[in-house]
C-alpha cells in the first residue's frame, strides 16, 4: 500500500567535519530500493578505498522498513547505529548515509565516536535537504473560458499545484491534489464553476515539498 506522506532527503550532497584530525565525511543520497543503495555504499567504498573506516546506515520503505548498518570495524555501536539513530530521530526514509573516515591519530573513545559519527551524519542530511513526498492524484478539470480565472485563482489561494494549462475550445487545467482531499476538492471546483465544469481522476503520483509544504518537484 502507498504511503500517502513521507519524509526523505533531495539530492545527493557531502559534509565533512574534523574532530582530533580525524576527517570524517558523510555523502548522503536519496534511494528507493536496497540494491541502489548498497551500490551507492559500495561505490564509495571504491573511492574511498585509502579509508580507515566507511561506516554506514540506510532506511528503506515505511511501516515494514529496511534498516540496515555496518560499524565497518569501528566498536560496536559507536558508528552505524548512531547514524540509523540519525535517521529514525529525524523520521526520514529512502536513503542512504555513508561516513567516511580518515583516522587522525588520536583516539577519541566510546562517547566521541558516537558525537563524531552522528554530527556528521546530520550534517550531511541537513546538506542534502529534508522534504516530504506526498501521493496526489493528477485531477484534470475542463472549464469556459469565462469562469477560468476564478478557477485558476481559487486553485492558488487554497493551496494547489496546477500541473498544466491547456487551452483550447475550452480550458483543461491539470492540478496536483493530495489524496485525502479529493471530495474537498471536487466540491470546491464544482462550487466555483455553478457545477460548468468537468472533472476526472488522472493517474497517482507522488510530488516532493519543501518544509513549508510547496511543491518542488512533481
Amino acid at each position: 500500500m502507498l504511503q500517502k506522506k513521507y519524509k526523505t532527503v533531495l539530492n545527493e550532497a557531502v559534509a565533512e567535519i574534523e574532530e582530533k584530525k580525524s576527517r570524517f565525511i558523510a555523502t548522503v543520497k536519496p534511494v528507493r530500493a536496497e540494491e541502489e543503495a548498497l551500490e551507492f555504499i559500495n561505490s564509495l567504498k571504491s573511492k574511498y578505498w585509502d579509508a580507515t573506516h566507511n561506516v554506514y546506515a540506510y532506511c528503506i520503505g515505511g511501516k515494514s522498513a529496511v534498516q540496515r548498518f555496518s560499524d565497518d570495524g569501528e566498536p560496536s555501536g559507536t558508528a552505524g547505529m548512531p547514524v540509523l539513530e540519525v535517521i529514525k530521530k529525524m523520521g526520514l526514509q529512502d536513503l542512504a548515509v555513508v561516513v567516511t573516515r580518515y583516522f587522525g591519530g588520536t583516539l577519541l573513545g566510546a562517547a566521541g565516536l558516537i558525537r563524531a559519527y552522528s554530527k556528521s551524519a546530520s550534517l550531511g542530511i541537513e546538506a542534502a535537504g529534508v522534504v516530504v513526498r506526498q501521493l496526489c492524484v493528477e485531477m484534470n478539470i475542463v472549464v469556459e473560458y469565462g469562469v477560468f480565472g476564478r478557477v485558476q485563482n481559487q486553485l492558488i489561494s487554497e493551496g494547489y499545484a496546477i500541473k498544466s494549462i491547456i487551452y483550447e475550445q475550452d480550458v483543461e487545467i491539470i492540478v496536483y491534489v493530495p489524496i485525502d482531499d479529493l471530495e474537498k476538492f471536487t466540491e470546491s471546483v464544482i462550487e466555483a464553476t455553478n457545477a460548468r465544469v468537468l472533472i476526472s481522476q488522472g493517474e497517482k503520483t507522488y510530488v516532493t515539498l519543501d518544509e513549508e509544504g510547496r511543491i518542488i518537484r512533481a
